[in-house]
C-alpha cells in the first residue's frame, strides 16, 4: 500500500516598502523555499500570506493596511488560511496592530524576521493570534549579521545589497530609528561573500542601501569605511555597475569623491536626500547641514565629476515653515539643478519631536508647495532629458514589452524610482546591455533607438 504524498504548504509574500524591506523579503522568501514551502503564485489563493509592510510615514501605513485588509478579505472567503503581517509597521505598532486590524494572526518583528519559517509552521496550528516581537530592537549591541541567501525579486540582473541597518541620526521628523534600532554595520567579508554570489548567479548591477551608507562602519570607529568598502567591491569580476543610494551628505568626504571619481565600475550617480535648504528649517528638522554647506558640496561634486547625475529628496510643509522660507527651497532647487528628485509634503508621526512643533501647515497648503517645487523641478528634468538628445548612451535592458520596445536605463537611472529608456525594436535580452542612440523624449523617459 502506497504512502499518501503530503501536500506541501503553499504561501503567499507581498512585499510592501523600500530597497531595504525588498531586501528582508527576498530573505525570507528564501527561508520559505528552503523550509520545503511552495511560494504561490497569486497571494488571494495559499494556506499563509505573509505581508512585508512600510511604515514609517502615514501613507506608507495606510498602504501597508490596505493589504493587510485585502488578505484578511480573502481569509473570511476561505481562499485563505492564516495572514502574519511582518516588517516596519509590525515593530512600529506591534500588539496595538491586533486591534487596529482584528483579524491578524500573527504579527512579525524586524529580529523575529529570520524566524519566519517557523514562525509560519507555529501559526498554521494554532488558532489565537500572537505577536512576535523583539522589544528591545532599539538597545541592539551588535552588529547586523545578513544571511547571504536569498530569493531575488524581481529582474534577476540587478539587486539590492544592504550594508546596514538602523541609523543613529536624530532628524525631528523620522520614525525609523525607534523601527529600525540603532546604526550597526554589516560585516565587509560578509558583504563581499555575498556581492560574489549575487554576481555568480548573473547580476550585472549592485545597488548598494542602507538608512546612510555614509556611515558605514563608523560604528567601528572607521572614518572611510565606505570608500574602503567600495574599493573592495569595484575590484570584483564580472559587475559592471555599482549605484550608491541615500548618502547623508555630511558623510561625503572628498576621501570618498575621489574614490567615487577612480572608480571604472561605481557608476557617477549619488541618492543624496537633503531634506531642505533653508537653515532655520534644517536646524528644526535636526540635520547638521546648512544652505553654504549643500551648495559647496555639489560644487565638489561636480568639479570632480562633471558628468554626476544627482538625485535628491525634499519635505515642504514642515512645521513652522512661512512661504519665505519655502521659496528659500525653491530657489536652491533652481540652482541646483538636480536630474532627478523626489518631494514629499511633511506627515506629522506620532513620537517625533516635530510632531509636537507649533506651527503645523495646512493639507492643502503643504499640496500646493509640493505641486509648486515639482513644476519646477519638471522644468528642469524634461530641459536636461531635451540635452540628451542626438547622444548616445550605454543602457542595461530590464524587460521588453509585448509591441517589442524595450526598458532599459542608462546609469542615471535607478531601478523603480527614475525615468527609463524607451528602445524601439530592442532584440537583445533582459540583462544585457546595448548601444543606443536618443532620438527624443516622452515626458520624463529618453525615447531611444538600437545603434
Amino acid at each position: 500500500m502506497s504512502k499518501k504524498k503530503k501536500q506541501l504548504i503553499s504561501v503567499g509574500f507581498v512585499a510592501l516598502g523600500c530597497p531595504k524591506n525588498t531586501v528582508d523579503s527576498e530573505r525570507m522568501l528564501a527561508q520559505i523555499v528552503q523550509a520545503g514551502m511552495v511560494i504561490s503564485q497569486d497571494p488571494d489563493q495559499a494556506d499563509a500570506v505573509v505581508i512585508n509592510t512600510c511604515g514609517f510615514i502615514e501613507p506608507a501605513k495606510a498602504e501597508s493596511i490596505d493589504v493587510i485588509r485585502h488578505a484578511l478579505d480573502k481569509k473570511r472567503e476561505g481562499q485563505v488560511q492564516k495572514v502574519l503581517v511582518a516588517g516596519c509597521l509590525s515593530q512600529r505598532m506591534g500588539d496595538a496592530l491586533l486591534q487596529e486590524v482584528p483579524g491578524i494572526d500573527a504579527v512579525i518583528g524586524l529580529e523575529q524576521r529570520d524566524r519566519i519559517a517557523d514562525i509560519i509552521l507555529q501559526v498554521l496550528k494554532q488558532d489565537q493570534p500572537e505577536v512576535f516581537l523583539e522589544p528591545q530592537l532599539n538597545q541592539h549591541p551588535h552588529a547586523i549579521s545578513d544571511d547571504s541567501t536569498r530569493l531575488l525579486i524581481g529582474p534577476a540582473h540587478r539587486a539590492y545589497i544592504r550594508i546596514s541597518e538602523g541609523c543613529d541620526h536624530k532628524c525631528s521628523f523620522c520614525t525609523i530609528p525607534s523601527i529600525r534600532g540603532p546604526f550597526r554595520s554589516k560585516p565587509e567579508a560578509q558583504i563581499l561573500q555575498e556581492a560574489s554570489e549575487l554576481i555568480q548567479s548573473g547580476v550585472k548591477e549592485l545597488n548598494v542601501v542602507a538608512q546612510d551608507t555614509t556611515s558605514y562602519e563608523r560604528d567601528l570607529k572607521s572614518k572611510d569605511g565606505l570608500a574602503n568598502l567600495l574599493t573592495q567591491l569595484n575590484s570584483l569580476e564580472n559587475l559592471p555597475w555599482i549605484r550608491l543610494m541615500y548618502l547623508y551628505p555630511t558623510g561625503v568626504s572628498d576621501f570618498l569623491i575621489k574614490t567615487l571619481a577612480r572608480s571604472d565600475q561605481i557608476l557617477k550617480y549619488l541618492d543624496i536626500p537633503i531634506q531642505h535648504a533653508n537653515d532655520r528649517i534644517l536646524k528644526a528638522m535636526r540635520r547638521p547641514d546648512k544652505r553654504s554647506q549643500l551648495r559647496l558640496l555639489i560644487e565638489r561634486l561636480r568639479q570632480a565629476m562633471p558628468d554626476i547625475i544627482l538625485r535628491t529628496t525634499v519635505i515642504v510643509g514642515f512645521p513652522g515653515e512661512t512661504e519665505e522660507e519655502f521659496q528659500d527651497l525653491l530657489s536652491f532647487i533652481e540652482w541646483a539643478q538636480f536630474d532627478a528628485l523626489g518631494c514629499f509634503p511633511y506627515f506629522r508621526e506620532s513620537g517625533t519631536e516635530a510632531a509636537t512643533l507649533p506651527g503645523q501647515i495646512d493639507t492643502s497648503v503643504k499640496q500646493q508647495r509640493v505641486e509648486q517645487l515639482m513644476l519646477t523641478q519638471q522644468a528642469i528634468a524634461f530641459a536636461k532629458n531635451e540635452q540628451r538628445v542626438g547622444g548616445t548612451l550605454t543602457c542595461l535592458l530590464d524587460d521588453i514589452e509585448p509591441d517589442g520596445t524595450g526598458i532599459a536605463r542608462y546609469y542615471g537611472q535607478a531601478p523603480d524610482i527614475d525615468s527609463v529608456c524607451l528602445i524601439a525594436n530592442c532584440k537583445v535580452e533582459p540583462g544585457d546591455f546595448i548601444q543606443v542612440s536618443v532620438t527624443g523624449t516622452q515626458d520624463y523617459d529618453l525615447v531611444c533607438e538600437p545603434l
